[in-house]
């Protein structure tokens, strides 16, 4: 899974948008679309709600781990032998 360098967001903000995603996937699992009336609501599909919890996973483990704070600058001398 790509890390990206530098992070637009901070742990807290990643898990609680994990947490939102989980929420949805169990909404979702009660049921894809109802109807009241003449209104009708269809919640997103549950490959989609995947896909961004296992985003929401990698960057929550990147920031835990330390890779998302930054970018890395190295720095070598090329040397003839």
């Amino acid at each position: 899974m790509p890390v990206h360098p530098i992070t637009a967001w901070t742990k807290e903000e990643a898990r609680n948008m994990l947490a939102l995603w989980i929420e949805a996937e169990k909404a979702v699992a009660t049921g894809q679309s109802y109807k009241i009336g003449t209104r009708s609501l269809t919640r997103a599909d549950l490959s989609d709600i995947a896909a961004r919890i296992k985003f929401w996973r990698g960057e929550l483990e990147a920031l835990e781990d330390g890779k998302g704070q930054g970018m890395r600058v190295f720095r070598g001398v090329p040397r003839d032998l």
